[in-house]
């Protein structure tokens, strides 16, 4: 991937959106040193907003863990589990603004249509140079707000994710399917093995929409940075408000752009 193009507007940005996965931490890990060291100085200056697909308490263990941020300024910062299917902010306390949960009914449609999905394209969980198809963990995960599909599983080690359909071929092969049996729901690409499926219109288009209106800040003067900005990634949805956005390769490419923002 060629390096990213700093743009002085850039700098002018009054709140910048991260995704959480591949762009400020890598698949379900912990938020490096370094990037938390660079949010808590880019906290000073601007609003930030982080939406990612894991669920509230994938959020509390993978970022605000490992922030050592005064309460104060946990003010600047918004959150948005889920893929935006759910938002929090603080105020004495990580308050849930909204959550919109799925009913029994659509996680039993969603589930049987996985089963009939998987079925339909014959699936057998394989890595390459693995002897044996395995899978770590559940497989399908109710997420409240969102149910998740992970082809090796919710514990996959992260190596063995990165080696599974570098191409993609496999799960939007899976994603068509599922929107013929599926109309009526969101469906999108996650991180290395996943497929999330959500309310219809929830989106990260939906979170930035939000966030914009909670903060009563047009959507020219925010940036959002991700690592899936093409047709068909987990960040695409966020181009349909016409955010201005940067594509990364993963955190180290983030921290980047954090530290020119801040210069």
């Amino acid at each position: 991937m060629a390096r990213v193009k700093f743009d002085k507007n850039f700098k002018s940005k009054q709140l910048i959106v991260f995704d959480l996965d591949g762009t400020l931490t890598k698949s379900k890990m912990a938020t490096g040193r370094q990037t938390a060291a660079l949010l808590y100085k880019l906290l000073q200056k601007k609003f930030v907003a982080v939406i990612g697909g894991g669920k509230y308490g994938q959020f509390k263990k993978q970022l605000l863990a490992k922030l050592k941020i005064p309460k104060p300024l946990l003010a600047n910062l918004f959150l948005f589990p889920a893929n935006a299917a759910s938002f929090y902010r603080y105020n004495k306390g990580w308050q849930e603004v909204y959550k919109k949960e799925l009913s029994l009914y659509a996680k039993q449609k969603i589930r049987e249509a996985f089963r009939q999905a998987l079925r339909d394209i014959r699936y057998v969980p394989h890595v390459p140079h693995l002897a044996h198809p395995k899978t770590y963990g559940p497989v399908l995960e109710d997420r409240g707000t969102e149910i998740t599909f992970s082809a090796l599983g919710q514990q996959a080690p992260l190596a063995r994710k990165e080696e599974w359909d570098r191409r993609h071929e496999m799960r939007f092969k899976l994603m068509r399917i599922l929107r013929k049996y599926l109309p009526e729901f969101e469906i999108r690409s996650g991180g290395h093995t996943s497929i999330d499926v959500t309310k219809k219109g929830i989106d990260k288009a939906y979170g930035v929409r939000q966030i914009s209106k909670t903060l009563k800040m047009p959507i020219k003067k925010m940036l959002f940075v991700g690592d899936a900005l093409y047709p068909g990634g987990n960040d695409y949805a966020a181009k349909k408000t016409g955010i201005e956005c940067l594509q990364v390769s993963g955190p180290k490419e983030t921290n980047r752009i954090i530290k020119f923002l801040i210069k």
